[in-house]
């Protein structure tokens, strides 16, 4: 995500590396680097001018203390205006209606039955919402059964009418069915096509008009680049949607959508889809997202994805147990199955500010915990409780069942050992107590 675009601004400023001041010449050079940069990574021609613009009169502006060197004052500079341009801070969204009502529109394609299913488990899980979801989409085949398949996995029932092609019919009864059933939120997927037309705006603009939605959402594949940027533009202004949600933000992404939309339609990017998974969603922060672009990391969305899979009780149970050395193999692999949950690794380390850059080139798989977690099922329950039963035989066993060499086994197991010791040592420093992770 925003590699291409990451590199190519670090290499812009240092045009400003060893400057003893800015000068209207190095950040003329230096702004003709970024604007190329935005451009390349397909950002609105009009939005970069106005950018790089705008950061000039602000560069030219400041008076650069003895302390701040000029090329750390055009990256802070840079960053302030990405955020701005991405729109400053989140926007929440609206859940205020009785049921509060979501309508999604955006092309085929783009993703919208999967966000309906990844925001209905959002809104499910952190808010304690009580969702419907609403399959409005009647032409394309196997959009419905989607849907069912989806609501099933997050545990959210689906309305559908199979014998009833008129979408705002489906949608009204689905209203009418939340009330009766209780459900406090509906969303409503909707039809889309591989290009606008205006068969599917009238059908669209009939559904906004009957059900009267709280949140109008228009999701756009973000992998589309400066297209994505023109379709929103034409989808606003027929239904002056409330918020962006881009999709496919971890492929191979320039990031122009991102960094134009807010720009061009003058309304705010909402969520940001980052992989397959049912909770691959994110709420879009524009701060955080300038961090990224720039190599800063991102510190605060890390701690706060280690936080929804924090367990108090649990806590408080290896507490004890780590406080006595009794953190076994069972524990280990608990905490593995924890980092898994928060997401993709090599995403994970690239919100560790100075880790991206030093990571950009690893191939860092998905499946990097696959021979640690073969190693430890390959134990018995008794192996697994208590480590110091693991003899040299017993490990050979392990090995063979594992499909591992003696050598991997022996390094997990040495590895496990410095870990258990460690983690005592800090319990004992906090007087026998594990830091509390701040909510």
């Amino acid at each position: 995500m925003f590699e291409s675009l990451s590199n190519r601004l670090e290499r812009s400023f240092k045009i400003l590396k060893g400057e003893g001041q800015i000068t209207e010449i190095n950040v003329a050079e230096t702004l003709k680097e970024v604007r190329r940069a935005l451009l390349d990574a397909d950002v609105n021609y009009k939005t970069a001018k106005q950018f790089t613009e705008t950061v000039k009169e602000k560069a030219l502006g400041q008076n650069v203390l003895t302390a701040v060197k000029p090329q750390q004052l055009m990256v802070k500079i840079v960053h302030d205006e990405l955020a701005a341009l991405m729109g400053g801070t989140a926007s929440d969204i609206n859940l205020k209606g009785s049921p509060a009502i979501i309508l999604m529109s955006g092309l085929q394609g783009s993703g919208k039955t999967t966000f309906s299913g990844k925001l209905a488990n959002l809104l499910k899980s952190k808010k304690g919402k009580n969702p419907l979801l609403v399959a409005g989409d009647v032409y394309r085949p196997a959009a419905v059964e989607q849907l069912k398949i989806l609501g099933e996995q997050i545990g959210v029932p689906v309305y559908w009418e199979e014998d009833n092609k008129n979408p705002v019919e489906i949608a009204q009864n689905a209203i009418k069915e939340a009330k009766q059933k209780g459900n406090d939120l509906v969303i409503i997927d909707t039809a889309g096509r591989l290009a606008i037309d205006e068969e599917m705006m009238k059908e669209i603009t009939a559904i906004k008009d009957a059900v009267k939605p709280d949140e109008i959402l228009f999701v756009v594949d973000s992998m589309t680049g400066q297209d994505a940027v023109n379709t929103a533009k034409e989808f606003n202004e027929r239904l002056d949607f409330n918020g962006v949600v881009l999709t496919k933000l971890d492929g191979d992404t320039r990031g122009g959508a991102a960094l134009s939309i807010r720009s061009v339609v003058d309304k705010p990017i909402k969520f940001v889809g980052t992989g397959e998974k049912m909770d691959a969603l994110d709420v879009f922060h524009p701060e955080r997202m300038a961090d990224r672009i720039l190599g800063m990391g991102d510190i605060v969305s890390l701690v706060e994805r280690a936080q929804e899979q924090y367990d108090e009780e649990e806590a408080r149970r290896l507490q004890k147990k780590i406080a006595k050395n009794q953190f076994d193999f069972n524990d280990f692999i608990g905490q593995i199955q924890q980092i898994k949950k928060m997401g993709n690794l090599k995403e994970l380390a690239s919100m560790i500010p100075g880790v991206g850059k030093a990571i950009k080139d690893l191939d860092i798989d998905d499946d990097a915990f696959k021979s640690i977690e073969a190693i430890i099922y390959s134990m018995t329950p008794a192996e697994r409780t208590n480590p110091e039963i693991l003899n040299g035989s017993r490990r050979q066993r392990i090995a063979s069942g594992s499909g591992t060499s003696i050598q991997e086994v022996n390094k997990l197991i040495k590895q496990f050992d410095e870990t258990r010791k460690m983690m005592k040592m800090m319990t004992q420093m906090k007087g026998g107590k594990m830091p509390k992770m701040k909510r």
